[in-house]
């Protein structure tokens, strides 16, 4: 191939790069698709329906059951065998009224307004952890609906990744159109607002407390804001108290 063959060739797939990046979504099949939105919608009805954590936490528990199990929830345990002791813990724990969650030992924690969401929080992280976490596009949409119900505010158009962890769901606040990329820690005890079209990259922490020098059970909150249009790079820690400017750079992107 000569050097203007290969000139032309190389251009070539450069449009159709470009063109594949700008006209192809990636996506699951049709018949995919219309069942992962009709579990979404439903999910997103029994929330907007039933607000009492007790409920809540029934609806969690036969949701995770189907997704880890296979099977709907309702099956007697047998607890005086030892040899299934494991499953029986796994079966006992997929329900949130078992599980005990970081933000419950906060003595600054209003429990009140976390006791609606803890049982989301919990389906939250199971999901992320089930053998469909992984799937983008499921995911992405799974947790914009459930951050409807479990933050602050939750802007239109946002995109969080898998491995996304926070507090308290309450103190947190996301504007249109942010982006908050995998493993990123979004610690919002102390309240954290990230601004419309904010970029958070991948495995960044972003805090709104303090710890005490001398004692570390002296907690102080700082509520912290991330600005319109910032981004906080992969890896970045944003300490808490910290107001980041609108469209302002944090950390370094790789070149």
């Amino acid at each position: 191939m000569t050097r203007a063959s290969r000139t032309i060739a190389a251009r070539y797939i450069v449009v159709l790069n470009m063109a594949t990046t700008t006209n192809r979504i990636p996506r699951p099949t049709p018949e995919a698709e219309d069942l992962y939105r009709r579990w979404l919608q439903f999910l997103d009805d029994e929330f907007v329906r039933h607000c009492a954590p007790e409920r809540r936490a029934e609806i969690v528990r036969d949701q995770l059951y189907q997704l880890y199990l296979g099977r709907p929830a309702g099956f007697r345990l047998n607890l005086a065998l030892t040899s299934e002791l494991p499953g029986n813990i796994l079966s006992l724990s997929l329900d949130p009224e078992n599980v005990t969650l970081e933000a419950e030992h906060y003595p600054d924690l209003d429990r009140e307004r976390f006791a609606r969401r803890k049982p989301l929080i919990w389906f939250w992280q199971m999901f992320d952890r089930s053998p469909i976490g992984l799937n983008h596009w499921l995911g992405i949409r799974f947790r914009c609906m459930m951050g409807r119900h479990i933050f602050d505010h939750m802007g239109t158009g946002v995109k969080i990744f898998h491995g996304v962890d926070f507090a308290c769901g309450y103190n947190l606040s996301i504007g249109d159109g942010a982006i908050i990329r995998k493993g990123a820690l979004l610690h919002d005890r102390g309240g954290l607002t990230i601004g419309a079209g904010a970029v958070v990259g991948s495995f960044a922490r972003i805090y709104s407390h303090t710890h005490g020098a001398e004692d570390y059970e002296a907690v102080t909150l700082k509520p912290t804001e991330i600005g319109a249009g910032a981004r906080i790079a992969s890896h970045a820690i944003v300490l808490a108290g910290t107001r980041v400017e609108a469209h302002e750079v944090v950390g370094s992107f790789p070149g």
